[in-house]
């Protein structure tokens, strides 16, 4: 128990230390819109993240603790980004805000009685029994990934 309980400590604190290295590679880039990382720009990475952040892993989390076993749909990330993406949108407001958005996820998870970290939810074609602590998981290999992306792509 007592090494589950650190996992847990460690997880929510590289969150937070992801966060601050995804930024700061994000901020690295003279020109956001100039390097294409994979099929997006680095300006469109941040939104992504930022957005998926908010509202998938993030929310996914919040709703777990608030509502019995809730049910998740799939999320479309190409789709998403046709609808919400907007290029005038300032890279520092990007980044501000999926700071301020696992910043806020990060001090709540630190409260969280132990036993939260089980609570169960349902995906559409994930299945059931899915735990808060999945939900956390993905948010950091979602953030780790793009990190990844950043660095590889190198910096100009």
């Amino acid at each position: 128990m007592k090494e589950l309980l650190e996992y847990r400590v460690k997880l929510v604190e590289r969150l937070g230390e992801a966060t601050i290295e995804f930024c700061a590679a994000c901020t690295g880039y003279n020109d956001p819109f100039a390097i294409t990382v994979g099929d997006w720009t680095v300006h469109q990475i941040a939104a992504h993240t930022r957005d998926v952040e908010k509202s998938v892993y993030g929310a996914r989390v919040r709703r777990v603790l608030e509502q019995e076993n809730p049910e998740f749909a799939s999320f479309d990330a190409d789709a998403w980004m046709a609808k919400h993406y907007r290029k005038d949108e300032p890279l520092t407001q990007i980044l501000d805000e999926l700071s301020a958005s696992v910043n806020g996820l990060c001090e709540m998870l630190k409260d969280v009685p132990r036993e939260a970290w089980s609570r169960v939810s349902r995906h559409e074609t994930m299945g059931g029994e899915l735990t808060m602590q999945l939900w956390v998981e993905r948010s950091l290999a979602h953030i780790e990934e793009h990190l990844t992306e950043l660095k590889k792509a190198g910096n100009p």
